[in-house]
Formats: C-alpha cells, structure tokens, sequence
C-alpha cells in the first residue's frame, strides 16, 4: 500500500522518519557521485540527497532535470551546519530510497527558473508565463496577493458587508464615455462591465451594505506601466451615509487590515522584493484644490483643468510622505467634469463629494457618495449629455426609493504592485491582458 503523501512544510522534527513526497524539481547539482536535488511543492523545498547505494532511484536521477515531476521516497535526515548551507531548502534533507518521474519538459527550458532573479524582460516573463510563474520570487507575488484578498474579504464581513457577485455582460454602459468594450450577445450588442456600479448600488437597496471581488473591463488603449484592460477590482457600497468620510473610513479600514496581515503573513516576501511594509497612520485627507497648490508652490507644477495627471500624484505622494509619513493619501472633491454623472454634486456644485486613494503616489481607488434621488439623477444624466432612457434599468433602483449611500472601488494589481514595487502592474496579473496581448 502506497504511502501517505508528506508536505515538505511537514518535514521539521521527524529526523530519521521514512516519508513519501511529490512535487518538482527545483534544480539538480552533481557532486562526485552524489546527486542533489532542491525538490518543491505548495508548502516549500528541500534538498534531497540521492546516493549510488540506492541503485535504481540513482539511476532514475540520473535523467532528472528542473521541472520535472517526481515523487520520492527517503528517510528525513538532519542537515550539518556549514556555512555554505542554503536555509531556504530547510534544516533537513532527505536521502532519496526511491524515485519515480511522473513526466518530464518536452524539451530544454527556454528560461532557467531556478534562479530568483531570472532577468528577463517583461515581454519574455509574459510570453512564457506558464514557466515563468513558477519561478519562486513570481510566485511570492500571487502568494502576497492572495492575503491582500483575503485581509479585504474578512475585513468587509466584520463591517457588515455582504458579498455579492454581480452581472459582466450588461446591456448599457456603467461609466459613460469610451473606454468599453461592446461584444456581440446574440441578435444584440452588449457592453462588458466597466464596473459593478449600478448593480452595488441595488445592492444597498437590498442588503444596506455590500461588497464584490470581481473583474473589470476598461477599453482603454493605454501603453503604461499602471493600466490593463482586465482587473479583478474590490468593490463596495454602503447605505445611511453621513458623508464621504464614512467612506473613506471604511476604505481606510479595509487597508489596514491589507497592511497588517501583509506584516504578518509575507515579511519574508517584502524582505526578497526589498520593500518596506507601510506605516498605519491615519490617512491624510487633502481636497484636491488643495493638492493643486501644494503642486504648484512645491514642485512648479501647474496642472489644467485640475485634471491631476500621474507626475502629479507621484509628487503628491513624496509631499506626504515627508509631511505625514504617510504611503497613503485621499485626494478629495474632485471637480464635476471628471466625475460619472452619479457622483454627489458638493455645496458648490462645480466639485462632487468624491475622492481617490493613492498609494506610493499611484492612485489605487476611487469612490464618494452616489446621487439617491431619483429626479436629480435624471437631471445629472442630462448634463453629462447622456439619455436617460439608456439608463432605464439603472433609474428603476431610485424610483422605488434609496438610502443616501456611497462607496468605492479598488484595483487589487495595483495594490500588490505597490506593495512590492512592481515595475509593471501587469507583473501582478497571472496572465493580464492589454493592447496587444490576449494570450497566453
């Protein structure tokens, strides 16, 4: 009877134990007659020593390679301390009783991935995405991102917030303008959601306070370093609002909570990409007019429109962090012109109860209170010369009645890309998809 499957994260303290593993080859190296290989699975590595003692798992050996797929049989044995000893595989290692290869590269590997850094460009990392997601400081990545989703979710739960998953295929546009994309639904055209905006906001009709994890599509043909035309966004919508800075404590909330389990769980993580965890002080809060001038007497920039480009949000960010110590800053009360038509117009109507959050001088959310009347809404439909009738499935969330609410919607990439230092967002995708790319 085939014995039970051991995890590699299981190994410490069974010295002299017999144990049954499966995983990949990480790297093989020959020292006189004496094979070594790094063997890895979900849970870590370990060196695996293979001897001519053992006749047929040293043969077997023999043709092994990285990434080929194996399962071993040894007894855990403890590693001697030496000073050329390499930690990241553990403090044990295993002699190697029995191999067997369960399949093998169809070739010679296009890219050493044993290495950390494989320095490549983003192209090639792309290009052959199934390998090189493999690589262990990529991986470390998806590792650090799965617990910035897992800090949202619970975090949002603790707030009351229920989640919900919402429509892709929509029959009218959320945001306006032309950054969507339009696909064929059978005798009709349809739109890919560019947000889940309408139907969170017929969420808080229903349940008061709600939350997504969910995909989001932008026709945007941009060529940068911070944009993708597929994002998994974080989403949420809140009812009974005072006001925006119920929002934002919320969102505030939300990323400490990131922060925190990003402390906890992946240290290791931030040390590899050699950035530091952010600091959990109260987010500055600065009106965007503000913002402007800080720009203008700090750094000569001087923006139009008030149309904060990405240079400015990058200056924005190093003015608070040196003023406030601060990773984070809102920007605020955004003028109306380059808000979506449901945005809450402020006492002086030319700017809107909205904001963004930059992190490390990227923005990473926007969000603010949302119109709730219905007959205001129509009008501010109107103004953004719009029709309301394509909206009519929208309107019918308001002709039944809505609590004053608001909420906001956060890009997860970004967030991992900035927690890291990513050169590119994209790095932050599993297989992203832009301009030119929709595959692998």
């Amino acid at each position: 009877m085939e014995m039970k499957r051991c995890l590699i994260s299981e190994l410490n303290n069974r010295s002299g134990e017999t144990v049954f593993l499966k995983g990949w080859i990480e790297r093989r190296r020959d020292h006189g007659k004496l094979i070594f290989l790094d063997l890895r699975d979900r849970s870590g590595e370990v060196q695996c020593v293979v001897i001519p003692d053992a006749l047929e798992a040293y043969e077997t050996a023999k043709h092994a390679r990285g990434e080929y797929i194996v399962s071993i049989c040894g007894t855990v044995k403890d590693r001697p301390v030496s000073a050329s000893r390499d930690d990241t595989t553990g403090k044990v290692e295993i002699e190697v009783k029995e191999m067997v290869i369960f399949s093998a590269p169809s070739g010679e590997l296009p890219i050493d991935i044993s290495q950390l850094d494989m320095n490549v460009n983003l192209d090639t990392l792309l290009n052959y995405r199934a390998l090189t997601l493999r690589n262990k400081k990529v991986r470390k990545i998806f590792e650090l991102y799965a617990v910035v989703l897992e800090a949202y979710a619970n975090f949002m739960r603790s707030e009351g917030f229920r989640e919900i998953k919402t429509p892709k295929i929509l029959s009218s546009v959320t945001e306006g303008g032309a950054n969507f994309f339009k696909i064929k639904y059978f005798d009709r055209e349809a739109y890919l959601a560019q947000s889940p905006q309408f139907y969170k906001q017929a969420g808080v009709g229903i349940f008061e306070r709600v939350f997504e994890i969910g995909s989001v599509f932008r026709a945007e043909p941009h060529f940068t370093t911070r944009h993708v035309n597929e994002y998994i966004g974080l989403d949420a919508e809140m009812g009974f609002i005072e006001g925006i800075e119920d929002v934002m404590n919320i969102l505030e909330g939300s990323i400490f909570a990131m922060v925190r389990l990003v402390e906890n769980r992946c240290p290791e993580i931030c040390k590899i990409y050699g950035t530091e965890i952010p600091k959990l002080v109260s987010i500055p809060r600065i009106p965007l007019a503000e913002a402007v001038e800080i720009l203008q007497f700090e750094y000569g920039k001087i923006l139009e429109n008030m149309d904060i480009d990405s240079e400015g949000e990058r200056l924005i960010g190093q003015y608070v962090k040196k003023k406030y110590d601060s990773d984070f800053v809102f920007l605020t009360h955004y003028p109306s012109h380059l808000r979506p038509f449901y945005s809450f117009p402020s006492k002086n109507s030319e700017f809107t109860e909205t904001f963004d959050l930059l992190f490390r001088g990227l923005e990473i959310a926007s969000g603010g209170q949302r119109i709730h009347k219905y007959g205001q809404l129509i009008s501010n439909i109107q103004k953004h010369g719009m029709n309301p009738e394509d909206f009519s499935s929208y309107l019918d969330i308001f002709r039944y009645g809505m609590p004053p609410h608001g909420g906001f919607g956060l890009g997860s990439e970004r967030i991992v890309q900035q927690f890291l230092g990513l050169g590119s967002i994209k790095e932050a995708i599993l297989f992203p998809r832009d301009v030119k790319r929709l595959s692998p």
